[in-house]
């Protein structure tokens, strides 16, 4: 999935991500390394300043919009990610806008749709960013089950069809109420969204789900897609991918991955059938 991206600082020379937030890189380091936080940092309910930028994952993101020529991003989670996305998305409209319209059934072309509970957290991408290509919604998040399974959904939702859908929120925090005295909202339990099984069957063949770190939560996804999804975890990115590897639906499905993804995706729709 990432082959071609071999040398990061070059990536940056090309696409300027870091400019977008002010990033000085002889200050900042290794780009193509994870930053260090201490044990109870991402799971502090008290934790009220925005986690520093993360250079290798936001440049491994806009690299796969990039890539993918995605049009349409569901994000759950608001935060740099929204920003970066809205760059990718601005970059691929500038450059595959034209034929999109022409020639592919995508009603929200070049949108980013980005779902999180926080108030706050929304108004502060944005105001403090540009960002026209994207959508913001503010939602509720309830504990609920899932096949008689304990985790949570947002309410409501973004009425979209992604090809690419980036996992990173909610915290276990966030969500309200309980099932039978349980929630996530414990130092030791993880967040366990579910909202994507909900939809599973609307996405189209070619989606792609990644999934920032939450490896529970990847495993319980895991367990429970029906479709036929290729699965991958990288243990270095701290990041698990989700390929939905299926023929086409039909001839603007086909259409689509033909232009986004072309030939590679039917050499791994074959391999994952064993043909």
């Amino acid at each position: 999935m990432f082959d071609e991206l071999k040398n990061y600082r070059e990536y940056l020379s090309v696409h300027s991500i870091h400019e977008l937030f002010d990033i000085d890189l002889e200050k900042y380091g290794n780009v193509d390394r994870k930053q260090e936080f201490t044990t109870y940092q991402k799971v502090d309910p008290d934790e009220t300043e925005p986690y520093p930028a993360e250079l290798d994952d936001l440049i491994r993101l806009h690299y796969l919009v990039i890539t993918r020529k995605v049009t349409t991003i569901l994000e759950f989670g608001v935060g740099k990610s929204t920003v970066v996305f809205n760059h990718a998305l601005d970059a691929n409209r500038k450059r595959y806008g034209k034929f999109v319209s022409d020639n592919l059934r995508r009603s929200n072309p070049f949108e980013c749709h980005t779902v999180d509970t926080g108030a706050e957290w929304l108004d502060e991408v944005r105001t403090k960013f540009d960002t026209p290509n994207v959508k913001y919604y503010l939602a509720q998040c309830e504990v609920a089950t899932f096949g008689d399974r304990i985790c949570t959904f947002y309410d409501p939702l973004p009425n979209v069809c992604p090809d690419l859908i980036y996992l990173d929120a909610p915290d276990q925090y966030s969500p309200r109420g309980d099932v039978r005295g349980m929630s996530t909202s414990h130092k030791d339990r993880f967040p366990m969204a579910g909202d994507i099984l909900a939809f599973e069957h609307f996405l189209l063949p070619g989606t792609l789900i990644v999934v920032d770190g939450r490896t529970a939560n990847a495993r319980f996804l895991r367990s429970n897609l029906q479709r036929d999804w290729t699965y991958s975890h990288s243990v270095e990115f701290d990041q698990h991918y989700f390929e939905l590897t299926e023929e086409p639906l039909g001839v603007y499905n086909r259409r689509q991955i033909d232009f986004c993804l072309g030939n590679e995706f039917y050499v791994r729709v074959r391999a994952r059938s064993g043909l």
